[in-house]
């Protein structure tokens, strides 16, 4: 597996928060672990998914992820550091439209609508939220560009 910017996950050490969280390295970049899922729904296009899921997302230094989307609502939430959001639009590519930052001393929450295009750009300090998705994650609903 390889992390968004290139680098093969087994060449880069796990941070201490991702030790301590039990996080894992996400697909898109970062590190992530489920926490909570609820019980399944039936949707009304047939597929079955928790109606909301929630991770911690543990987003190092100088990282970032990979453009992608997902076909849930996502809010993200503070804990500790700043992560900038760069939006994409809903386009079947991603075409940079905005940004947003969420953490304590900006925004503490930002809700990243179904289908929309995003991903992180680096800070210069660890940033560590939770992001919240509904309906529940999978990542049959997750898309890369």
């Amino acid at each position: 597996m390889l992390r968004a910017n290139l680098v093969p996950v087994s060449d880069v050490a796990r941070p201490e928060t991702a030790e301590r969280l039990d996080l894992q390295p996400h697909p898109e970049g970062g590190w992530f672990r489920q926490t909570w899922a609820a019980p399944p729904v039936d949707l009304p296009d047939g597929r079955v998914r928790p109606s909301a899921t929630l991770i911690w997302f543990l987003l190092p230094a100088g990282d970032s992820s990979a453009w992608h989307r997902v076909s849930s609502d996502e809010v993200w939430l503070a804990h500790t550091g700043v992560v900038t959001l760069e939006l994409g639009g809903a386009g079947a590519g991603p075409q940079a439209t905005g940004r947003a930052l969420v953490g304590t001393e900006h925004e503490g929450q930002v809700v990243v609508p179904a289908g929309t295009w995003q991903r992180t750009v680096p800070t210069d300090a660890d940033a560590l939220v939770s992001c919240l998705v509904s309906p529940g994650f999978d990542f049959e609903d997750f898309e890369l560009a």
